[in-house]
């Protein structure tokens, strides 16, 4: 089975597994555009948000406040892994009925944070660690709509930073608005 949270999520992982693959040991202590995090901060919070969100599709609770290191030998090929059960955890229609227990929202709009995230955050790592990246248009044009409808809260939760100035462009929606609309700048550094 299938559903479009989670083919949007086979469309998005591999690009974003691909950058992991690339980050090099030394690459780790280097800035991102996330602020307040280097790469091993963020490739942690990455490991955490796919791991919890993988149980957040099955409806139980999760714990964000542990901070374990996922950065133990071999932690790029178990982020492939844990990446493919991430998937296979939206797979199932009934992962998008109802609400969050633990998150308080709906479950379409979890599924939907689990791929920004993965999204956003692939192009974190890919820019800090000077790497090419390009999400699937079909994951940016869908993220458009969750981030307006996210953009408030998240930016009163300091998730999000204040919007930045993106280019005008006529194929919009594009990354670099995407990027723009969650406080990045798309031509960072």
């Amino acid at each position: 089975m299938a559903t479009q949270t989670s083919d949007l999520l086979a469309a998005a992982a591999p690009r974003t597994v691909d950058v992991v693959r690339g980050i090099a040991d030394d690459q780790l202590d280097l800035p991102t555009p996330c602020r307040d995090y280097v790469v091993r901060d963020l490739l942690n919070h990455l490991f955490e948000v796919v791991v919890n969100f993988q149980e957040l599709a099955v409806k139980r609770p999760v714990e964000w406040s542990a901070k374990p290191d996922h950065l133990a030998d071999g932690w790029r090929d178990r982020f492939a892994v844990e990446t493919d059960r991430l998937v296979a955890a939206w797979s199932d229609p009934s992962t998008l009925e109802g609400v969050s227990p633990g998150m308080g929202m709906p479950q379409e709009v979890i599924g939907g944070m689990a791929l920004l995230d993965l999204t956003v955050h692939g192009w974190d790592l890919a820019v800090a660690t000077d790497q090419a990246y390009q999400p699937a248009p079909e994951v940016v044009a869908d993220l458009h709509g969750l981030v307006e409808r996210l953009a408030p809260t998240a930016r009163k939760m300091g998730v999000f930073a204040d919007p930045v100035p993106s280019p005008d462009t006529p194929d919009l929606p594009n990354l670099d608005h995407l990027l723009a609309q969650t406080g990045r700048t798309p031509t960072w550094p």
